[in-house]
């Protein structure tokens, strides 16, 4: 199985970026969907940016225009850049790997590995 470890996040004000990186291992790692969800208290966790193996991302209409996710296949890492940040980006944000028969897609069904989430506050 896929393990991913987050890193980044942190606490920005309104317009500002931040960047988060998530490094993953395990056998397979390549063939697997990476991606980044985030999750609001009480609510379940969205997909904003997900990259299959042939390194094409998928946004979610909220993060098009200012997200831009990355992998780098030497470092078997994929990279979340935020830019215009807005209060709204606030929340938990995940590192998930999913291994589909289908293309990757931004729900969160399929995707068995999980990091422990890191925070993205954005204050206006």
């Amino acid at each position: 199985q896929v393990h991913v470890v987050e890193s980044g996040g942190g606490s920005v004000e309104s317009g500002g970026s931040l960047r988060l990186s998530c490094e993953a291992s395990g056998p397979g790692y390549l063939t697997y969907c990476l991606g980044w969800f985030r999750q609001d208290p009480d609510q379940e966790r969205v997909g904003a940016a997900v990259i299959g193996r042939q390194g094409t991302p998928i946004y979610a209409d909220s993060a098009k225009g200012r997200f831009t996710l990355s992998r780098d296949y030497v470092k078997n890492t994929i990279i979340l850049e935020m830019t215009g940040l807005k209060p709204e980006d606030t929340a938990n944000y995940y590192c998930a790997a999913g291994r589909f028969q289908r293309p990757c897609g931004l729900e969160q069904d399929g995707y068995a590995s999980w990091g422990q989430g890191t925070q993205v506050t954005v204050s206006s």
